[in-house]
C-alpha cells in the first residue's frame, strides 16, 4: 500500500507550480525548490532528516512528486569532510548517489549541495529576470546592497556546484537576519523556515528587484532607435519571416537538422531597432540555464528589414560561414584534452531586425523554449542596461559551463531520438480516414505535423490527437488553390521552419460509367488529385530547396491507378496521373536530395472519408453488398483475405520515409493484401 505524500512534499510542490508558473519568477527548467523535515526510518524504526528536491531537468511549474529527489540530510552534509576542493568538485554529484533514501526518486540536480548545505527548512533557488539582471551587471554587488539593504547578500559568481553550496551556506550563518542571496552571473537564493516563508522571501526579493529597476532605470537602455531598423508592418513581417525560416533553418541545421521556432515579441522587434543591439548581442547570454539552450551568442543580421530578400539571403550565408568559424575558435581555445566533442557550430538564436527571432532545438518545445530563453536574455540586459552595464560573466567561463562532464553526462542519459525526429511533415486530407492515421503515425515516430484539411474543424481536432502546437498544428488548405497551398507552406515555415516530409493524401472519388461522367465530374476529380498533389508537391519542392536539407515526397494513390476496371474512368485516370507524377518527381528532384514515392491502397473503407461520403455506397451497389460488409468484402478479393486499414497505409508512409530505405526513390508501394492485377511490371 503505496505511503500517503507528506504534507511539507505537499507544500513543496503546490509553492514549486505557483513560482514555476510565473515567467517573472524563473525560465523553464531552472531553478530548484526543496524542503527538509523529519521522516521515519524504515529500517531502524526512528526517524531521519530527509530532503526532498527537484531533481535534474526538472520544470518547478509541472513538478510531481516523482521529480523529486529525496536525501538523507545526516550524510550529505557528511561529504563536507570528504568534499576534494573545487578542482574536483564534480566527483560530488557522483556522492549524491550515496546519499539518496531508498530508491531516491529524480536524479539529484547540481544544485542539490545549494539547498541541503543552507541551514532552512525551504530553500528556493530562482532565475528571475529582475535578479539575473542585478546579478550581470557591472556594479551588481553595489546596486544588490542599494536594492535591498542588509536583508540580501550579493554572492559573486561561482559556477554551481558543491562549493557554491558551502559559500551559501556561510553567508546565511554569517548573516542571520538575510532572506536570500545574489548570485553573481546567475540568479538569486531564498530560504525560510516554513513553504510560506519561503515562498515570500523569493517573491519579496523578485518584486523588490522590479520595482528597483523600474524606479532607478534610464529610459532607452538600449540607446537611441537606429534609423531604418524598425518592425515592418504586420503581415509584410510574416511574409519575410516565412520566406527567410526554411533558409535560415537549413543553416542552423548544417550539423544536425533542427526544428525552427518563429517569434516577433515586441521586446524582441524593439531590441533589434535599438542602436546597442550588436554590442549586446556580442557580448552573449550569462546566467547558465540560458546560453545552456541558446549558445554562447546569437547570428544577428546586420541589414536593415527593407534590404531586399535576395541580398538578406546572401548576407545570412555570409555571416553563418563566419558565425561557424567563430564558434570552432571558440572551442579551439578553451578546450583541452577532456573536453566533450564540438557539439556543432550552427547557431541556436537568429535575429533578424525588423521580423524577429528565430530559435532551433531538436525538437519543437526545445526550439520554442531557447527562444523564451533568449528573451528572458533580452529582458536581463535591459534591466543591467538600465541601471549598470550589462557585464556577464566571461566567455572561459561560459564554456566551462557549455562543455561541462556533467551536462555531457545529462545529454548521454537523454533517450535515442525516434525515427523521423526533426522532421516536418506536411500530410493534406489530413482530417480523417487514411490522412489522419498517417498523420498519427508519422508524429508517434517523432515528426512534428502540419494537418492540412478542407475541414477546418476536422483539422483542428486531429492536431489537438497528436497534442497540441509542440507536435502539430492544423491549416485549412484547399488544394485546388494555389494561394490556400502557398499558406499551408508558410505556416509550416512559422511554426517549425519549413517542411521534410509531404504527404499527397487529399483527395475524392466519383466513380459512373463513362457515358454517366460529366465533365465537372473529370476536370473536379483531376482538380483535386492530379492538379492539387502537383500543386502541394511543387510549393513543397520550392521550400525543400530554399533549406537544402533534402527531404520526402509521398503520393497517396491508388491500385486503380494501374488496374483497369469499368465504371472507373475519372478516379483511375486521375490515379494513374499521380502515380506518374512520382515517376517524373523522383527524376526531377533526386539531384536536390528529395524522394519521391508512393503508397497504392486499395479497399480501404473502415475509418476513410471518400467511403463515408457516398463512394461506399456507391461501391455497395456495384457489387451487390451491404454497405458496412463492403470492407470484407473487399479482403474476400485479396491473395491474402485481410481487410486493409488506414493504419496500414500509414505504416508503409513510415517505411518510405522513417530512414531504412534512404536509397529509395520512384517505387510504388501497394498496400492492398495482394491483388494480382495491379502488380507493378
Amino acid at each position: 500500500m503505496a505511503s500517503a505524500t507528506p504534507p511539507d512534499v505537499t507544500a513543496l510542490l503546490e509553492r514549486a507550480h505557483r513560482l514555476g508558473s510565473d515567467p517573472r519568477n524563473t525560465n523553464y527548467a531552472g531553478g530548484n525548490a526543496s524542503a527538509k523535515a523529519v521522516a521515519a526510518d524504515p529500517v531502524t524504526g526512528g526517524t531521519t532528516e530527509l530532503m526532498w528536491v527537484k531533481g535534474s531537468g526538472g520544470d518547478l511549474g509541472t513538478l510531481t512528486e516523482a521529480g523529486l529527489a529525496v536525501l538523507r540530510l545526516d550524510r550529505v552534509r557528511a561529504l563536507r569532510a570528504v568534499y576534494p576542493g573545487v578542482e574536483r568538485e564534480d566527483e560530488m554529484v557522483a556522492a549524491f548517489d550515496f546519499c539518496l533514501h531508498g530508491r531516491g526518486g529524480a536524479a539529484p540536480s547540481i544544485d542539490t549541495a545549494m539547498h541541503a548545505l543552507v541551514d532552512a527548512a525551504h530553500v528556493d533557488h530562482l532565475h528571475p529576470d529582475s535578479g539575473i539582471a542585478l546579478a550581470c551587471a557591472a556594479d551588481g554587488e553595489a546596486l544588490t546592497k542599494e536594492c535591498f539593504g542588509e536583508r540580501v547578500v550579493w554572492v559573486p559568481w561561482r559556477r554551481p556546484g558543491f562549493q557554491l553550496g558551502l559559500d551559501i551556506a556561510a553567508v546565511k550563518e554569517e548573516n542571520p537576519r538575510a532572506i536570500g542571496v545574489v548570485l553573481g552571473g546567475h540568479g538569486i537564493t531564498a530560504w525560510g523556515a516554513t513553504s510560506q516563508e519561503c515562498e515570500r522571501n523569493a517573491l519579496d526579493m523578485i518584486r523588490t528587484a522590479e520595482e528597483f529597476l523600474a524606479r532607478r532605470g534610464r529610459p532607452q537602455p538600449f540607446g537611441p532607435p537606429l534609423e531604418g531598423y524598425g518592425p515592418l508592418p504586420r503581415e509584410e513581417r510574416l511574409e519575410r519571416a516565412a520566406a527567410l525560416a526554411p533558409v535560415i533553418r537549413g543553416l542552423a541545421s548544417q550539423d544536425l537538422r533542427q526544428i525552427g521556432h518563429f517569434t516577433d515579441a515586441p521586446a524582441v522587434l524593439d531590441f533589434l531597432a535599438a542602436a546597442q543591439h550588436p554590442r549586446l548581442a556580442a557580448l552573449g547570454t550569462s546566467c547558465p540555464d540560458h546560453f545552456l539552450r541558446t549558445k554562447v551568442r546569437p547570428l544577428v543580421l546586420d541589414l536593415p528589414p527593407a534590404t531586399p530578400l535576395e541580398r538578406v539571403v546572401e548576407r545570412l550565408r555570409e555571416l553563418h560561414a563566419a558565425y561557424r568559424e567563430e564558434y570552432a575558435a571558440y572551442y579551439a581555445r578553451h578546450a583541452d584534452d577532456a573536453t566533450p566533442a564540438m557539439r556543432g557550430a550552427d547557431p541556436a538564436i537568429v535575429l533578424v531586425p525588423g521580423v524577429g527571432m528565430f530559435s532551433f532545438g531538436k525538437d519543437k518545445q526545445t526550439a520554442r523554449v531557447a527562444g523564451e530563453f533568449y528573451l528572458n536574455a533580452i529582458n536581463v540586459m535591459r534591466g543591467a542596461e538600465s541601471v549598470s552595464t550589462y557585464a556577464p560573466i566571461e566567455e572561459r567561463e561560459k564554456f566551462r559551463i557549455e562543455y561541462w562532464a556533467l551536462e555531457e553526462a545529462k545529454l548521454r542519459r537523454m533517450p535515442k531520438p525516434k525515427p523521423l525526429a526533426t522532421r516536418v511533415a506536411l500530410v493534406t486530407g489530413a482530417g480523417s480516414g487514411i490522412g489522419r492515421a498517417i498523420a498519427h503515425r508519422l508524429a508517434a515516430e517523432g515528426a512534428v505535423v502540419v494537418v492540412a484539411d478542407l475541414d477546418a474543424d476536422s483539422a483542428q481536432r486531429v492536431a489537438a490527437e497528436l497534442g497540441g502546437p509542440d507536435t502539430a498544428v492544423a491549416v485549412t488548405a484547399d488544394v485546388t488553390s494555389e494561394e490556400q497551398i502557398e499558406a499551408a507552406l508558410k505556416a509550416a515555415a512559422l511554426a517549425f521552419g519549413g517542411v521534410d516530409l509531404v504527404v499527397n493524401n487529399a483527395g475524392i472519388s466519383i466513380s459512373k460509367p463513362l457515358l454517366e461522367t460529366t465533365a465537372r465530374d473529370w476536370d473536379l476529380q483531376h482538380a483535386i488529385m492530379a492538379r492539387g498533389s502537383f500543386l502541394v508537391s511543387r510549393e513543397a519542392a520550392r521550400m525543400m530547396g530554399a533549406q537544402g536539407l533534402g527531404g520526402d515526397i509521398v503520393y497517396i494513390t491508388s491500385k486503380n491507378g494501374v488496374f483497369a476496371g469499368p465504371n472507373n474512368i475519372a478516379y483511375g485516370a486521375t490515379k494513374a496521373d499521380q502515380a506518374h507524377q512520382v515517376r517524373l518527381l523522383a527524376a526531377e528532384l533526386g539531384p536536390q536530395g528529395i524522394r519521391v514515392n508512393g503508397v497504392n491502397p486499395d479497399g480501404v473503407v473502415r475509418g476513410s472519408g471518400i467511403f463515408a461520403g457516398g463512394w461506399g455506397a456507391q461501391r455497395a451497389a456495384v457489387y451487390g453488398v451491404q454497405e458496412e460488409k463492403l470492407g470484407e468484402f473487399y479482403a474476400q478479393r485479396t491473395l491474402l483475405k485481410r481487410e486493409v486499414l488506414p493504419e496500414h497505409v500509414a505504416a508503409a508512409v513510415f517505411a518510405l520515409t522513417g530512414g531504412d530505405l534512404s536509397h529509395t526513390t520512384g517505387l510504388h508501394i501497394p498496400v492492398d493484401a495482394g491483388v494480382a492485377a495491379a502488380f507493378l511490371r
